[in-house]
């Protein structure tokens, strides 16, 4: 027990960097892991995607500033975006620091690693896979859809996703943190193209069904247009279950706390409301519920990240006791 507890966090987006934030904030010991999708098309990433031929970095920017130990001006900088100036108007410093040691480099992922020396990080973040992957959806409908940025803004039912190409590896280092973990998180983020495409990553779903640690997945908060619209906590688990070919999940982790009354107006504007967390269906999948105050105060609907991290420690201590009494037993 005295040794760091090992958390592998999987997903990408805004979800992803408060977990980790919360996470690096612990006084606990711990041994950090991040896997990032890296399937995002637009903005300053899609932009440098489609100009350098490299991974998007922003979700693993973010990553980088939510696991920075430096708080102050080097994760400023990594998230300064220039406001004006020809070719530079809304690129990050962090994506162009990440694109420009990419090329020095000549490996993304070592580019990574190397700027995480810079920050001085508080873990190890990995890309789920070195391939330059892109995002597709097939709709109810039968539509086939191509790339994150349009897949969002559909307002149709996502049948399944998937990557192209199909076949992409993850970074062995990826497949010995899983391996090692006392708990594998999931979310909260994005459900199709945050959390899902980690998962299409050849190998990365046999890696979890294969660890001893817990898997838990961190159920939205919220639906989500043009991917989650109508979705239930248990039809988000489905969706994973049903893309990593079978079942991943151990234990859900949903909100209890409940948005107030002025925010969900505003959400309903958009047709938008909280996701239901229908407990009894989850139990019947056989899969253990936590219930926890998870909603952050704010204008819009987010995770406390202190609150997700201090879930996932009880989680991750109560794994690493089940699996000492089973090497005891053994």
């Amino acid at each position: 027990m005295r040794s760091p507890l090992r958390i592998v966090a999987i997903g990408g987006g805004t979800g992803l960097s408060a977990l980790l934030h919360g996470l690096k904030q612990s006084p606990a010991t711990l041994d950090i892991t991040a896997v990032v999708t890296v399937t995002d098309d637009g903005g300053s990433s899609g932009r440098l995607r489609r100009d350098f031929a490299i991974l998007p970095p922003g979700d693993i920017r973010n990553c980088m500033v939510a696991l920075s130990e430096d708080e102050a001006l080097l994760s400023k900088l990594f998230r300064y975006r220039f406001e004006g100036g020809s070719g530079l108007k809304g690129h990050s410093f962090g994506n162009l620091f990440l694109t420009a040691l990419t090329h020095i480099s000549g490996d993304f992922a070592l580019a990574v690693r190397q700027s995480g020396e810079v920050l001085k990080i508080r873990g190890n973040i990995f890309p789920s896979t070195s391939q330059n992957v892109q995002l597709e959806a097939v709709l109810e409908d039968g539509t086939l859809v191509c790339g994150e940025t349009k897949i969002s803004k559909s307002r149709r039912h996502i049948a399944t996703i998937r990557l192209r190409p199909r076949l992409c590896k993850p970074l062995p280092e990826t497949l010995e943190a899983i391996a090692a973990a006392d708990l594998i998180t999931l979310g909260p983020g994005s459900l199709f193209t945050s959390v899902i495409p980690n998962m299409l990553v050849a190998g990365i779903p046999e890696a979890i069904r294969a660890s001893r640690a817990t898997k838990a997945y961190f159920v939205n908060l919220m639906w989500q247009p043009g991917e989650t619209i109508r979705f239930r906590a248990s039809d988000h688990i489905r969706a994973i279950h049903q893309h990593a070919g079978g079942r991943l999940i151990d234990v859900a982790v949903v909100n209890s706390s409940p948005v107030r009354p002025a925010l969900r107006r505003r959400y309903a504007l958009e047709k938008v409301e909280p996701v239901e967390n229908d407990i009894e269906t989850i139990k019947a999948m056989g899969i253990r519920v936590v219930q926890a105050e998870l909603l952050k105060e704010s204008q819009v609907v987010r995770h406390d990240s202190a609150r997700a991290a201090a879930v996932a420690l009880r989680l991750a201590r109560s794994s690493r006791r089940r699996r000492m009494k089973e090497a005891d037993e053994s």
